[in-house]
């Protein structure tokens, strides 16, 4: 057949023709400009980039080290650097309202500029009011209205001491103010001189006591309206002294920033608050101290005419991106601080602090999708942003306190941010599926592939990325056979002969292995045994286990024959992937016929150690057998299947045409090959299937044979669609050059069992029959003779049928028999 064939020795691998490189060693080569590939991502990006309307933010998907990040980084900074650069923000004080202090947008840099001009204007102020304050001009005025108001005081309560005189009263002052005190002789009446008096005299005293008393309480508020006149001119003259000084600060700060209708009136509001509040200004007092007791004092506080300069693009080119690698609610949305005084947590609106999201405001910001999610409340709140195009600084925690603490509520800043999430495929389609706005927010997916085709022009741009790896990183420069082993790795990773790989992570990590290994060496160059060496170090470093396995197979503890024949016996190839290492294990399939109709029974799915995949696979190869052998006669038997010492779960139909092998053997009697393992799923119709893992499959029972010994009688059965994912070890290929092992590529699951049994398959003649001793023959044979004896054994005791009879005399009625 036609199947039988061998597969050639130069089909095991790709080789990279070193001679088509056009040079010797990397330093010949330009370092890469661009990106190597992904021409769908890089499509979908300048689509999600280009378009500026909400809602149209990227998801970048795709396996790690594809360079995601690197591509995104470098497509974003060309584009922005195109770009304008967005305005500065400050938080300042809100004169109105404290507790809710005002956003303030400014163009690029001006931000910093009003920062400083306003310290300056204060420290100005603070320096210059002391010493108008201090001044003899202003000390005399002051001076004048005191002294006014003390000469009008005393010419008041002058006029009622003199009315008090007149009229018998006295006018004395006590512990409680003035009082008007009756009088006789020019001394204070005593009480027991005032109860003697005859009644009509003591009444006629105390209607003078009483009009006496309203005329003091006049003159009272007549001194005290004279000391509220006094301080009110002595506001009038600090406010007239200090005005030179903060006029002419006001008056050319809203010169400066005379375009910004909000900061000209910032600053009114400033003044106002300045004339208000001239006290604070004022030379510190000195304080009384209490000797053994510290007091808390209390500093006059200018905070409020500062600026809180929240983000600054003084320095910024084009528009921001920002890459922010830990996405905490917090640093995305900035916070409150606070600063804790005699055990009392205080904030005001300068310990206001920005975030990520302030900072990307005009431009781009580039997050971590796993971060994202793993971070509380940043998911919903990221959402929120885009939503509502602004960014509001809260305390994420306050609905979640028993008691909630009155706090600063910062105006929302607007904000327009183009948002690129990087992460696993599996994430975004969990974020697609299961939340209705995420559809909403993020409407352009970037693609990114693992794999390439391969073409001469993509084999150099390999090679410049290797140069740009090499002159990044200070390394040796490769020589064409390192460059050329680099890429047949490649091709190795990718998995397919005409791809590559595009987990540049991945070749990163073997250049610079591969430069270790040539120093050790003492190589001014990286050639391809380097290569070659440290791709295989890294393979010993990782494959314990595999060698373990190896070791338990030779020692015959996990029984695998790779020679002679067995019926019902067969050799399987599964790969165990341990993460950072996968790798083939041969196992034992073995298959067991006889009497009985349960059909074919999976002993891992009866147990539950198979998987959905597996079990199904069992269920198309039922199907073929009915299908094949059950036209004639009843498919009447009861078979098991096994994978020997396995004691995990099994899942995948990669080894459907193995368990059928072992089957038909059990069946017809006829031996299988044990030197020859098999690889592969097939289809209802006998069509084999590729299946994954093919060059570590063919390489772990290689493997075993060569520590059990080659006998050039071995090889691996596989799919023909699977000849193009070919890239085996070096190794395997000169061993098949040498006749000592062998692989065979099928397309029809005839062609492996005519490998294995050494016979004829079987096709049906005219007559609706197979020929005699061919495999299909005697499958047939032996599944009539179980048919036979089935329905000899099943028969009832007696050999008559279990029918019922109407009896002759009652109808309806039935009779049994025997």
């Amino acid at each position: 057949m036609s199947g039988t064939t061998p597969l050639p020795p130069e089909e095991y691998r790709w080789k990279c023709d070193e001679s088509s490189l056009g040079f010797e060693t990397t330093e010949e080569i330009t370092p890469l400009a661009g990106i190597i590939g992904q021409e769908r991502a890089l499509k979908s990006m300048n689509f999600g980039l280009g378009l500026a309307k909400s809602g149209y933010n990227i998801y970048v998907l795709g396996e790690g080290g594809t360079g995601k990040i690197t591509t995104v980084k470098t497509l974003i900074e060309e584009k922005a650097a195109r770009e304008d650069c967005p305005g500065d923000w400050c938080y300042i004080f809100n004169f109105k309202d404290p507790d809710k202090p005002s956003s303030l947008a400014l163009s690029p840099g001006k931000g910093k500029a009003f920062k400083s001009d306003m310290e300056r204007a204060v420290l100005s102020i603070r320096r210059d009011i002391p010493k108008v304050f201090e001044s003899r001009d202003y000390e005399k005025h002051r001076d004048e209205i005191l002294d006014g108001q003390q000469e009008r005081t005393k010419d008041i309560f002058y006029k009622l001491e003199l009315t008090a005189q007149e009229t018998g009263f006295l006018l004395k002052k006590g512990a409680r103010g003035l009082a008007v005190i009756p009088a006789r002789d020019g001394k204070a009446l005593k009480q027991e001189d005032y109860d003697a008096l005859p009644r009509t005299e003591r009444e006629e005293i105390d209607e003078k006591t009483r009009q006496l008393q309203e005329r003091l309480s006049d003159a009272i508020r007549d001194a005290k309206k004279v000391e509220k006149e006094a301080k009110e001119r002595i506001k009038d003259l600090d406010q007239e002294m200090v005005q030179y000084i903060i006029n002419p600060l006001v008056d050319d700060l809203k010169e400066k920033y005379k375009d910004s209708e909000q900061i000209i009136d910032y600053l009114s509001a400033v003044r106002e608050d300045i004339f208000a509040n001239i006290d604070d200004f004022r030379g510190k007092e000195e304080e009384v101290s209490i000797p053994g007791l510290s007091l808390p004092t209390r500093e006059p506080s200018f905070e409020r005419y500062a600026v809180n300069l929240l983000v600054d693009n003084s320095e910024t080119k084009g528009a921001p991106v920002i890459i922010e690698t830990n996405p905490t609610f917090y640093n995305l949305f900035g916070n409150i601080e606070h600063r804790v005084q005699y055990g009392v947590a205080l904030t005001d609106f300068t310990m206001i602090r920005g975030g990520a999201a302030h900072r990307a405001s005009g431009g781009y910001l580039v997050l971590q999708a796993l971060d994202v999610l793993r971070n509380i409340f940043v998911y919903d709140a990221i959402k929120r942003m885009i939503k509502n195009r602004e960014v509001k600084i809260e305390d994420a925690w306050e609905q979640y306190r028993l008691v909630s603490a009155t706090s600063l509520k910062p105006e929302p800043i607007p904000v327009s941010i183009k948002i690129v999430l990087v992460g696993e495929p599996h994430l975004y389609y969990l974020l697609h599926n299961l939340d209705p706005e995420y559809k909403k927010f993020f409407k352009v997916k970037a693609d990114f592939d693992s794999e390439m085709p391969r073409s001469d022009e993509v084999v150099m741009r390999y090679a410049a990325f290797i140069s740009t790896r090499c002159k990044d990183e200070g390394l040796m420069p490769f020589d064409r056979s390192a460059v050329a082993r680099v890429v047949e790795l490649g091709v190795r990773f990718a998995g397919q002969k005409d791809k590559l790989t595009a987990r540049f992570l991945d070749i990163a990590n073997i250049v610079d292995e591969a430069n270790y290994w040539a120093s050790r060496d003492g190589a001014e160059r990286v050639s391809g045994k380097h290569v070659e060496e440290a791709h295989r170090e890294r393979r010993y470093r990782n494959s314990k286990i595999e060698d373990k396995m190896q070791e338990y197979i030779v020692e015959d503890t996990i029984m695998v024959d790779i020679e002679g024949s067995v019926v019902g016996q067969v050799n399987g190839l599964a790969v165990m992937s341990l993460g950072d290492h996968s790798f083939g294990k041969p196992s034992r399939v073995t298959a067991k016929t006889f009497l009985g109709d349960s059909g074919v029974v999976n002993i891992e799915r009866e147990v539950k150690m198979s998987g959905r995949i597996h079990n199904k696979a069992l269920m198309i190869l039922s199907s073929f057998l009915g299908e094949r052998y059950a036209q004639k006669v009843p498919l009447t038997l009861s078979a098991s299947v096994c994978f020997e010492q396995l004691y995990g779960e099994i899942e995948g139909d990669s080894a459907t045409c193995t368990e059928l092998y072992a089957l038909l053997s059990s069946i017809s009697g006829l031996p299988l090959a044990q030197g020859i393992s098999v690889t592969g799923s097939m289809n209802q119709r006998g069509e084999v299937q590729p299946i994954g893992g093919v060059n570590e499959k063919i390489e772990g029972f290689f493997d075993v044979c060569k520590e059990k010994g080659l006998t050039g009688s071995q090889g691996v059965i596989i799919p023909r669609r699977n000849v193009r994912n070919l890239m085996l070890k070096e190794e395997i290929v000169e061993a098949a050059r040498d006749g000592k092992f062998t692989i065979y590529p099928i397309d029809m699951v005839d062609e492996g069992l005519s490998i294995l049994t050494g016979k004829e398959v079987g096709e049906l003649n005219s007559d609706g029959a197979y020929a005699k001793d061919t495999v299909n023959h005697l499958v047939i044979e032996r599944l009539k003779k179980l048919a036979t004896n089935y329905k000899t054994f099943a028969r009832p005791k007696g050999g008559g049928s279990k029918k019922p009879k109407k009896d002759a005399n009652s109808e309806g009625t039935a009779s049994k028999e025997g």
